[in-house]
């Protein structure tokens, strides 16, 4: 799943903690084709090949590591490849106007790259300097940009016409990006981004699990989970109760509320 979108697992979290407002009606052709997703079709389609290659060959892998790795190395690994993708998160920030958190963001990305060692340890929690989720699609919604279209890209999950730009930019925002270019070749830098892979469904294992036991339809499940998720992180946690309330809510944008 993306980098940008830790997504699914505080999506889920999300889904449910706000009152489960995610649907969960089973799929009855036509009629419940929703506004926000004309490529249901396909995109359907996306979502059953992708839940497929994740239950044969992810999950069982992702399965393996948590019950092998101790938690204190998987802790590690995860502060690990989340520092190498934290370069984003600050462009964001400052993209955004979020002046002061973009350099609050800097001075935790040099924190944890030095004294953490290349990110390995978390040494800026500690002192004051909280990890925070930005990204591009959160920037285009605070600019005023509008999700008008969703997709379920394979293998990656679940985005939107908003959202699809951070993919490229999250890439070339990330430490190891650079590393792969410059400095490790490609006998490095692969297994590298296989174990960043494997972590990240690692921490995605619970909330997986909560799609599978909560939701009838898992596909809508993810959809509406997703939508919300992302309108909740774009107000900063505290969207405007219409945002919510109103389905035709999902393309509104921060200058309608605060953010």
């Amino acid at each position: 799943m993306r980098d940008g979108h830790p997504a699914i697992a505080v999506m889920l979290w999300c889904a449910v903690s706000l009152g489960g407002c995610a649907t969960t009606q089973p799929h009855d052709g036509n009629a419940h084709t929703d506004q926000i997703d004309p490529y249901e079709d396909i995109n359907r389609k996306s979502y059953t090949f992708t839940d497929t290659i994740d239950r044969k060959i992810v999950a069982p892998v992702a399965d393996a590591y948590s019950e092998n790795v101790p938690e204190r190395l998987q802790r590690i690994i995860g502060n690990f490849y989340d520092n190498l993708a934290y370069p984003n998160v600050i462009l964001n920030s400052f993209l955004q106007g979020k002046v002061r958190q973009g350099f609050q963001d800097t001075l935790r990305f040099t924190v944890n790259s030095t004294i953490g060692l290349a990110g390995l340890f978390d040494m800026a929690t500690p002192m004051g300097l909280v990890q925070h989720d930005e990204d591009f699609g959160q920037t285009l919604g605070v600019w005023g940009v509008d999700a008008k279209t969703y997709y379920f890209i394979p293998l990656l999950g679940p985005s939107s016409n908003r959202d699809v730009p951070d993919i490229p930019l999250s890439v070339v925002t990330n430490g190891l990006f650079y590393a792969g270019i410059y400095m490790i070749s490609a006998p490095v830098t692969v297994p590298l981004t296989i174990l960043g892979a494997v972590d990240k469904r690692a921490r995605l294992s619970g909330p997986m699990r909560l799609r599978d036991d909560a939701a009838v339809e898992p596909y809508l499940f993810v959809r509406d989970a997703y939508l919300q998720q992302r309108k909740h992180l774009i107000y900063d946690g505290n969207p405007p109760p219409e945002a919510y309330e109103d389905p035709d809510m999902y393309d509104a944008s921060p200058d309608e509320g605060t953010h």
